[in-house]
C-alpha cells in the first residue's frame, strides 16, 4: 500500500482534530513527502505523551505508540532532542484534558 505524504497526513490529522473541537498545532513542520511525525499530547495537568507512528513486524500493520510520557517539560526536552537528530521530523501538539487523541481511529496509522 502506498504511502500518504506526510504532510497532507499532517492536514487531514487538524482538519479531524478541529472537526471535534479538540485544539492542536503544528509545533515542528517537517519534510512535506516522507518526515517522520510525532504527536505530543499535553492534558493540561503538566503531563505529557509523545507518540509515534509504528510498524507491528507480526501483523505488517502501522500502529500509534507511546514513545515517552511524563512531566510536560521533560517531553519538551524529548522532542527538542528528536528534532535536533532529524531536522525533517513533523511535530504536532494536541491539547485534551481527556487524553483524546483521535489516533485510534481508521486512516490515521497510513
Amino acid at each position: 500500500m502506498a504511502r500518504l505524504a506526510s504532510g497532507l497526513w499532517v492536514s487531514a490529522y487538524l482538519a479531524r482534530l478541529q472537526s471535534e473541537a479538540i485544539p492542536a498545532y503544528v509545533i515542528a513542520r517537517g519534510d512535506d513527502t516522507a518526515g517522520a511525525v510525532l504527536v505530543k499530547l499535553a492534558t493540561l495537568d503538566g503531563k505529557a505523551a509523545i507518540w509515534q507512528r509504528s510498524f507491528d513486524l507480526m501483523t505488517g500493520e502501522r500502529e500509534w505508540i507511546v514513545l515517552a510520557d511524563g512531566d510536560e517539560p521533560e517531553m519538551d526536552q524529548v522532542l527538542k532532542r528528536q528534532r535536533n537528530s532529524d531536522p525533517d521530523l513533523w511535530v504536532i501538539e494536541v491539547e485534551s484534558r481527556s487524553g483524546e487523541t483521535l489516533l485510534d481511529q481508521p486512516g490515521l496509522s497510513e
